[in-house]
């Protein structure tokens, strides 16, 4: 008779092994999605998390806080790391496998911010649960204590017999441990004819009350989580004997239904059959409770949290098309530089339209993001940043336009305008269009007047009154009062820097080169992003833009010293996209990844930066686009003609790359340094720097 067979998992993260019945989650420690154990992290701030079993990574949840694998010998593991980790979208965790990545056991897959998670009020327990371990697995046995991440943590023996569709498959037929739950899509459960998904969604919904009863709902690896407007409604014994549904759990303000595998199907459905906003994962924020500040240091920290969240969510979803269009705009230039295209003809206007149009409507666009993050309603925001960026509105901002005249002057303050005679300061040329914080102070305006409007206009002639009050009141609070004092702010602020680039713009360069980076690290770079737009909107380029893209290459080329390097497969493996991810203006894979990590990499790659960003000064480099490192050197292209800035550029650029890679190279590592990782503590609420687009 041939022996057990028998599988050992690893420990995921240091620290103290735990049965899953004490881990702080009534759905993982009843064993319902499976058989495994708990390990309560040691130590503090960035821990290394590393693969529990040797396989393919078959999932990746999009906010980093879950993975699955499907081992090499069948078993079907999850990863999840803390408890009620999803809510916290993405921040402590650092991640890099992908799906379809084949690992083994003890491989890094990245870090998780203890201080982050325990900040939030969450517990930092990693969980292993094997999926299918009612049909694969016979017993468990847990070592004792403490272990290091990588150490034996489990024995599990291993079921004498399969399931013949498991056999067939490799074992990737994903029961639920004791669920008895596994949705069969061709069922029904009643008589209005849906099956399957849809009709485990239409008794969920009815099980906690109805479409009437949800405010929100999202989902992550195995749950679709309600937020209720009254969660004492449902009946919880009843929802979980729901065919498709494992079992329920109530934490965080949620209602958690416990679906498995199917749950991104599950929660398909649930969406289809409720109100469209209800499943908009970018209300999600607005829709989950908040803890509130206790102390005046601790709202202005607040605020500013708030403030860069709202940049973020903003801009995020039209970064990568700003750099398209800065692109373009340069590569227009090189054409009309080498007499390809002419200007005044129709194709150098298609093409300039193309390129321009992205930032001469840049506050419909913005209007219609930033409402979506502030849960105000998209459409009516973005028609407010149409009235922004109007044709005739833009000419009346000139005091010299024909027809129009200035009303008054207070100070350097010009009064261009009036409504109903009061006093109106519009900014001269179209500078509202490339501004972002005017039409975000729209989105927050509308975001707090659209409820008291919908409350209180009958809903008869509410469909046709409540858009045309909210967008009269919320443009004239911005035109009027909201819009010039945000102007005066941000154009005090970019004055200031052009006053700091002015006195010695080789020691501005040389500074923020060095320090740049650093701000990425805390996600503070964001709110830069309004400051290279106005300048680029007047004068027309931007200087720091110039010494920031200075910045990412220098990055870049310390992951480069460490891919040439460095003798281990795994840093090799990391370097190499990381180093063409920074040469391309996204430093985030090189910095957290790489350069914050192993001894003074990200040390010896900032002097690369402070070198490049001297050179740049040195040169008077100005940009005309958004996208930086060296795929963006066609934003470094004057339209009135190639001039010093674009040789300047490469000069800068590649004297930064080699002394950066030289220091990094001979001073930045060792190879001990790979056995002994420095801590990365980060705080991410960004994905891309300016310059990067």
């Amino acid at each position: 008779m041939s022996p057990t067979p028998q599988t050992t998992l690893v420990a995921p993260v240091t620290g103290e092994v735990i049965p899953l019945a004490d881990v702080a989650d009534p759905v993982f420690s009843s064993g319902a999605l499976g058989e495994g154990y708990g390990v309560k992290p040691s130590g503090e701030g960035a821990v290394h998390v590393v693969a529990p079993v040797t396989g393919e990574v078959t999932m990746v949840a999009g906010t980093g806080h879950a993975l699955g694998f499907v081992a090499d010998d069948g078993l079907e593991v999850l990863l999840h790391l803390g408890v009620d980790t999803v809510e916290l979208e993405g921040r402590p965790f650092a991640l890099t496998p992908k799906t379809g990545d084949h690992v083994s056991a003890g491989d890094d897959l990245g870090t998780m911010d203890l201080a982050q998670v325990v900040g939030a009020g969450k517990d930092t327990t990693a969980i292993v649960a094997v999926t299918n371990s009612a049909k694969e697995v016979a017993s468990t046995e847990l070592s004792a204590g403490a272990v290091e991440a990588g150490a034996q943590a489990a024995v599990l023996t291993r079921a004498q017999r399969r399931s013949a569709v498991a056999a067939a498959a490799g074992g990737t037929d994903m029961a639920i441990a004791g669920s008895g739950a596994v949705s069969d899509p061709g069922k029904a459960s009643a008589d209005d004819g849906l099956t399957g998904f849809d009709a485990t969604a239409r008794d969920i919904i009815a099980g906690i009350g109805g479409a009437g009863n949800v405010n929100n709902v999202i989902h992550c690896i195995t749950r679709v989580r309600f937020y209720l407007k009254d969660d004492t409604i449902p009946d919880d014994a009843a929802v979980a004997d729901i065919d498709g549904v494992i079992d329920v759990a109530r934490a965080g303000g949620q209602y958690q239904v416990v679906i498995g595998p199917d749950v991104n199907d599950v929660y398909d459905a649930v969406v289809k059959q409720l109100p469209a906003k209800a499943g908009d994962e970018d209300d999600a924020a607005a829709a989950a409770p908040k803890e509130r500040p206790t102390s005046a240091w601790g709202w202005v920290k607040y605020g500013f949290s708030e403030l860069i969240g709202v940049i973020t969510g903003s801009m995020i979803p039209v970064i990568g098309v700003l750099a398209a269009s800065g692109i373009l705009k340069g590569i227009l230039a090189l054409l009309t530089q080498f007499d390809v295209v002419s200007t005044g003809t129709s194709t150098y206007t298609l093409i300039a339209a193309m390129a321009d149009s992205m930032f001469y409507f840049l506050p419909i666009i913005i209007g219609f993001t930033s409402a979506r993050r502030l849960g105000a309603d998209p459409i009516i925001v973005a028609i407010i940043g149409g009235v922004l960026a109007y044709p005739s509105v833009v000419q009346m901002a000139n005091p010299d336009a024909d027809g129009y005249k200035v009303v008054a002057t207070v100070g350097r303050t010009v009064f261009n305008a009036d409504f109903f005679g009061i006093p109106v300061s519009l900014p001269q040329g179209n500078a509202y269009a490339y501004s972002i914080f005017p039409i975000i102070v729209a989105a927050w305006l509308a975001s707090k007047i659209e409820p008291w409007l919908k409350k209180h206009i009958p809903a008869v002639v509410r469909m046709i009154f409540a858009p045309l009050l909210e967008i009269f009141i919320v443009s004239t609070l911005v035109l009027v009062i909201f819009g010039p004092i945000v102007m005066t702010i941000s154009g005090g602020i970019a004055a200031a820097i052009s006053w700091i680039l002015s006195l010695s713009y080789p020691i501005a360069g040389l500074f923020i080169g060095a320090f740049y980076q650093c701000l990425v690290i805390f996600g503070l770079h964001w709110a830069v992003i309004p400051i290279i737009s106005q300048q680029i909107s007047d004068p027309g380029y931007s200087p720091l833009n110039a010494i920031v893209s200075a910045s990412m290459i220098a990055q870049g080329g310390g992951a480069l010293a460490l891919w040439i390097k460095a003798k281990s497969p795994k840093i090799t493996r990391m370097a190499g996209p990381a180093t063409i991810s920074a040469l391309c203006g996204v430093t985030e894979p090189a910095m957290y990844g790489l350069n914050l990590k192993y001894g003074r990499v990200f040390i010896t790659s900032s002097i690369g930066g402070a070198v490049g960003g001297l050179l740049t000064g040195l040169f008077h480099v100005n940009m005309w686009g958004f996208t930086g490192g060296l795929v963006g050197f066609p934003s470094f292209v004057n339209p009135a003609g190639i001039d010093g800035s674009f040789t300047g550029f490469w000069i800068a650029s590649l004297v930064t790359l080699a002394v950066s890679f030289t220091c990094t190279y001979f001073f930045g590592f060792k190879e001990s340094d790979f056995d002994n990782e420095k801590k990365v503590e980060k705080v991410r609420l960004g994905n891309r720097e300016p310059a990067a687009g």
